[in-house]
């Protein structure tokens, strides 16, 4: 008992010693980011907060980006639509910071991180406020979607991120057990990120953090209907690198429409790409001309399945919560609902009269629980989804309210609307809607909503609820997509320790996790002596050129003897080896008597 009492009190020490560690806050300097012009405080003239009327139809191509409000019209600014020529020279200036950031410790990155999210921590409201005058979510909406997600991320790459990074060790296997096999990572150079709109803040930070964390440069280009924003949010990153003394250049934005983009993706190294699949696979033939890897994120139609044995009240509240903050401001969310039919119309009465109680308007005008729709006569499309339904069969069962919207508001709206009987064969059931439309349909079997759930053509994710963990599991393990949530809807995300993707037109690929990381990362195998000088690779004097009349005999002895099923026979082949190298000895040395 004596020889364990001083290893007890050691350790007890030293874990004392790291709990007051942990109580010394480190040492992390604030930044000074410029919002006076970004503030809606009632100092603006009339000359930059007139209504904007845009055009109708598809936003034709300009050289000048306009940004205004979607809830209110108001005009936020103009920016430039860059040319292919700038953008190569963005790219340049990139590559020339990242030669430096390379070299970086992991100590200066973190705390770049840190400062990012010290900033993010003290200026929530104001991050809020700026994503919901250029998108039209309101601010809880965006504290869920921007800021938490966000500051996970940094704190998941505070805690492991070097250690994913730093060179694995592998097995060396049979034939190299004298070898040391690892894998290292190494950057990539200047990564490329094309991203959408819907979370302007964090559409900009998620490709940024991992990308500068493993030593790359950045270029982002953000969505022609989230500019504004995005403009701003490039000053806390600008401040935060200067903070830490990173060299100028490294992280650039960039603005325009499909021309900037295709010019951006024949300049990086990687692109990644948030959007439709559509531009997805114009993204993939651009990429094919220089052999850059690509990773797309290209929306889904994820499924939300309730079994019959779940606790109905606290299930439709987190359905709302998938429909409408997902869905509701332009994500891919919940879009099919499939409820088993013993609580089928259970489950539609709660759910109606919980979509009876929203209300929708501009969301800094009120408390508003949904805002407006982000893009331009996107309301039309919806409308026109849900006509389809209705054409086939389907009925609208309750539908939200508009609050007061104002007399500068226009038509960006869309009330939060429940649909039932619905089938496959409408477009609603089969096209991403991206909008706030809850269409809900009955099943009988877990083995028939699997099918109905996996007949899509899209794969990002899924929601599986059941009182027995058990039997969600299984159904959720029987779904064709990237990333799924039990008892639970979009937690997978909130987890940045994993991967985010999906499969059929969803994209492929992954960001966020251990595996986005490395994305961002040559990842190059390596092969050393693991006993140098003392042991080195020499050829088998059979195999040597020119080869022995039995050098096949040691190579079919040599394998048997390495990789062999039974211990008797590659005992045996081994004898035969080492017999062939001892007669090839033996005959090696009889010729330089003779000589």
């Amino acid at each position: 008992m004596a020889f364990w009492w001083p290893l007890i009190v050691l350790g007890v020490a030293y874990l004392v010693c790291r709990f007051l560690l942990m109580l010394i806050p480190p040492n992390v300097p604030s930044i000074e980011v410029d919002a006076s012009d970004v503030m809606e405080d009632g100092s603006q003239t009339m000359e930059n907060s007139y209504i904007y009327i845009p055009r109708k139809g598809k936003m034709a191509q300009a050289d000048m980006v306009r940004c205004y409000e979607p809830a209110t019209m108001k005009y936020l600014g103009v920016f430039p639509a860059l040319t292919p020529d700038e953008i190569r020279e963005h790219v340049a200036q990139a590559r020339e910071a990242q030669k430096i950031w390379k070299s970086s410790s992991f100590r200066q990155r973190r705390q770049f991180l840190r400062i990012l999210l010290k900033y993010i921590i003290e200026h929530q409201e104001l991050i809020c406020q700026i994503s919901s005058r250029d998108t039209g979510k309101t601010m809880v909406d965006a504290s869920l979607g921007e800021i938490m997600t966000t500051c996970e991320k940094i704190t998941w790459l505070l805690a492991e991120g070097e250690k994913w990074l730093k060179p694995e060790y592998r097995s060396s296997g049979r034939s190299m057990l004298h070898k040391r096999a690892k894998v290292e990572f190494y950057p990539l150079g200047v990564i490329g990120a094309i991203v959408s709109w819907n979370y302007p803040f964090h559409n900009v930070f998620n490709p940024m953090l991992a990308a500068v964390f493993s030593g790359n440069a950045v270029v982002i280009k953000v969505s022609e209907h989230a500019t504004w924003s995005g403009c701003f949010y490039f000053r806390i990153i600008q401040a935060a690198l200067a903070a830490v003394g990173a060299p100028e250049n490294l992280v650039h934005i960039v603005t325009g429409f499909a021309e900037t983009g295709q010019a951006l993706v024949s300049s990086v190294d990687k692109i990644i790409f948030v959007g439709s699949p559509g531009v997805g696979k114009m993204i993939m033939q651009k990429a094919s001309e220089t052999l850059i890897p690509v990773t797309l994120e290209l929306g889904g139609k994820d499924a939300f399945i309730v079994c019959e044995d779940v606790d109905l009240p606290s299930v439709v509240q987190i359905a709302m919560r998938g429909a409408l903050q997902s869905g509701g401001q332009n994500c891919a969310g919940a879009e099919r609902f499939y409820v088993h039919k013993d609580i089928y119309q259970s489950f539609v009465t709660h759910i109606v009269k919980l979509v009876k109680s929203v209300s929708v308007g501009p969301p800094l005008a009120g408390r508003y629980d949904m805002g407006a729709i982000c893009m331009q006569e996107h309301s039309e499309k919806l409308q026109n989804l849900v006509n389809d339904a209705l054409d086939k069969g389907a009925e609208i069962v309750g539908r939200g309210s508009f609050g007061h919207l104002g007399e500068d508001a226009v038509d960006q709206f869309f009330p939060p609307t429940v649909i039932v009987n619905v089938n496959h064969t409408m477009k609603l059931m089969q096209e991403e809607a991206f909008g706030p439309i809850i269409p809900i349909m009955e099943f009988s079997s877990d083995e028939e909503v699997i099918k109905l759930a996996n007949d899509s053509n899209y794969g990002l994710g899924c929601a599986v609820f059941s009182g027995s963990q058990k039997r969600a599991i299984a159904i959720a393990s029987q779904l064709h997509c990237g990333i799924a949530a039990i008892n639970d809807f979009a937690s997978t995300y909130m987890c940045q320790s994993l991967p985010f993707g999906g499969v059929k037109h969803s994209g492929f690929g992954r960001f966020a996790g251990v595996e986005g990381l490395r994305a961002c990362c040559l990842v190059k195998s390596v092969v050393e002596d693991r006993w140098w000088p003392f042991i080195k690779t020499v050829i088998p004097k059979p195999i040597q050129y020119p080869v022995s009349e039995n050098a096949f005999g040691f190579q079919e002895s040599l394998v048997e003897a390495l990789y062999g099923l039974y211990i008797r026979d590659r005992l045996w082949s081994l004898v035969n080896v080492m017999k062939i190298i001892s007669a090839h000895n033996s005959k090696s040395e009889n010729t330089k008597k003779r000589q």
